[in-house]
């Protein structure tokens, strides 16, 4: 199955305004995310979707793909319908769909999200493993899974809820990483927002609360956070510093 991964990246973020272009450990937090899921070697073409010119030539500078989208999409996966719609990504049978800002995004996450799909699931996404202390913390979107491996529901709270505080409820974060058909994406954004999407500000709830099934690849280790907050772009520049000062070595 011929996959096509595409990046959506907008300028306008509310907590960290012009993210993408935000500087990481040298260079900006959207060449690492491109990186990232080049070096993955999980899909066949790659491009950038972003409503900025800035974004797009940043990109392209660097060698990479771009397409400007609309500035109204209300969501990456919107900004992902857009390209795939175009004439030129027609021949792609699985969409992978990375948000722009997961620049610690794990390979494995990535091939679990196409497994998923390519083993029947009209969706597929990732997650890794969470400290329980960290179970609170909003930033950290939860899921809980069924016995099939399907998710049943996602949450910034701290789900499944440890009502007897015995501390061996097991939590597993969600990665920002999505991979469907074009029929499944097709049908995601012609789909009516539902309430829980809109509490939690949390896309997949849409699908998920309409009954289409997202099959979630666990991955062992812990899932690194994406880039949401200040804090989380110290700990990436941190993470990635440290990496580069291994590969130097």
């Amino acid at each position: 199955m011929p996959v096509l991964g595409v990046i959506p990246a907008r300028l306008g973020s509310s907590r960290l305004p012009r993210k993408p272009l935000l500087p990481l450990a040298g260079e900006p937090l959207i060449l690492w995310v491109i990186r990232r899921v080049a070096d993955a070697g999980v899909c066949d073409r790659l491009v950038v979707a972003t409503d900025a010119r800035e974004i797009a030539s940043v990109a392209e500078r660097a060698g990479h793909e771009a397409v400007l989208t609309s500035s109204d999409h209300q969501s990456g996966t919107e900004r992902v319908s857009e390209v795939v719609a175009n004439k030129r990504f027609k021949n792609f049978d699985l969409i992978l769909n990375v948000q722009g800002d997961e620049p610690l995004v794990a390979p494995e996450a990535l091939r679990g999200a196409v497994a998923r799909v390519q083993g029947g699931d009209p969706i597929g996404t990732a997650a890794g493993s969470l400290d329980p202390a960290l179970a609170a913390d909003p930033n950290r979107v939860k899921v809980v899974v069924d016995a099939r491996g399907r998710a049943v529901y996602f949450s910034r709270a701290a789900v499944p809820f440890d009502r007897d505080g015995t501390g061996a409820v097991v939590y597993h974060q969600h990665v920002g990483v999505y991979a469907y058909t074009p029929d499944a994406l097709a049908r995601w954004v012609r789909l009516a927002p539902v309430p829980a999407e809109r509490w939690e500000r949390l896309e997949q709830l849409r699908p998920l609360l309409h009954g289409v099934s997202i099959g979630v690849a666990l991955c062992a280790a812990p899932a690194a956070p994406g880039v949401d907050t200040i804090e989380d772009l110290h700990y990436a520049e941190a993470a990635l510093t440290g990496q580069l000062r291994e590969v130097s070595s």
